[in-house]
């Protein structure tokens, strides 16, 4: 099976600098754009059949999913363990301002400590769990290809999981999940082939304008 992993588009609050974490955003026009983009992209794919298109219930993906699905004519199955990070107290802040209103809390995080848990969120051994098991369960299907549309922090957490956090495409990207500066670009696409799973690319950004 082949997973092609792709990042929402730019939402509002990507826009602004704003800590997300679950908070049901939207979209800003350049990010329906860009899912336009990768939406024009994975028609012009011969993805093995059956394919299924599968996203994170949060609007910002759902809404890049739904474009993508009227593309290809796929319908859109939620999973809600695709949701992105808990951000707990983070969520909603400007990410210039949490140093400021959380700064024991924020030196920690960026620490890279795994087991460190976001007061009222996740830690990253958490999400990276979350996420491996997300897109482990979707690798039992009987379809050949599935496109998964979720987010950075959750992808690159469980990529690491899955394939170890030394992976030469993924060793910079796993210290970093939910951060200001994510290591997934909005709208870009990654594709992890089942059994495995071997990452045959990571962040591709090419199909976009």
């Amino acid at each position: 099976m082949l997973q092609i992993l792709i990042r929402h588009g730019e939402s509002l609050s990507n826009r602004d600098g704003r800590v997300q974490g679950q908070a049901d955003i939207s979209l800003t026009d350049v990010g329906r754009q860009q899912a336009k983009a990768v939406a024009s992209w994975c028609q012009t794919q011969q993805f093995q059949s059956p394919c299924e298109l599968w996203s994170s219930p949060l609007c910002r993906a759902r809404e890049t999913a739904e474009i993508i699905g009227k593309a290809t004519g796929l319908s859109v199955n939620l999973k809600d363990d695709l949701v992105e990070l808990n951000a707990g107290v983070f969520q909603g802040h400007l990410w210039d301002d949490l140093a400021d209103r959380f700064p024991e809390d924020v030196t920690r995080w960026r620490s890279g400590d795994l087991d460190f848990q976001i007061p009222g969120g996740e830690s990253r051994r958490q999400l990276a769990q979350r996420g491996g098991q997300a897109l482990q369960s979707l690798s039992c299907r009987s379809a050949r290809s599935i496109i998964i549309v979720a987010h950075g922090g959750i992808l690159t957490a469980a990529l690491g999981l899955l394939l170890g956090r030394d992976h030469p495409l993924l060793v910079e990207a796993v210290e970093r999940p939910f951060t200001r500066l994510p290591a997934l670009g909005n709208c870009s696409v990654s594709q992890l082939q089942w059994p495995g799973p071997e990452l045959n690319s990571f962040n591709r950004t090419d199909h976009l304008p």
